[in-house]
């Protein structure tokens, strides 16, 4: 790839993490807003699913959006691999909870674990993008 081409792969990221970061965080308080109002009635041990897919979900919103400013500056395809791997944590850990607590759907809850898995690859990526990703010149 030529240099221009690199610098574009990696922008394109950055913006890409930043936005979907951003609407993980507006959707965690619209969630949560959701919750506290509508699903007072659920049981204590639902709530408590649907509370910890609301933690890792704000967390790993604010995750994408540091991945997403060092991917403008850091050209390193560990730092690409972090931001996906948030979003596919986010995806099968924070989602299968709340299917789990306000749908009562449960045929897919071996998934979660993997989503945890995600999320730990994502932060060690990070750092390993980091430690020995090259500054793109910004």
């Amino acid at each position: 790839m030529r240099r221009s081409t690199i610098a574009d792969f990696h922008a394109m990221h950055e913006k890409t993490f930043i936005v979907i970061g951003a609407i993980s965080a507006v959707s965690t308080v619209l969630l949560g807003a959701a919750a506290a109002h509508m699903f007072a009635e659920m049981p204590a041990g639902a709530q408590a699913w649907f509370h910890t897919g609301l933690q890792y979900q704000q967390f790993h919103a604010l995750g994408l959006l540091a991945v997403g400013l060092v991917a403008g500056r850091n050209a390193s395809k560990w730092i690409v691999a972090a931001g996906w791997l948030m979003v596919l944590g986010t995806l099968l850990f924070s989602g299968n909870l709340y299917l789990r607590s306000a749908a009562g759907f449960h045929a897919l809850h071996a998934v979660t674990p993997y989503g945890g898995f995600a999320f730990i690859f994502a932060w060690l990526a990070l750092a390993i993008g980091v430690v020995r990703g090259q500054p793109d010149g910004r």
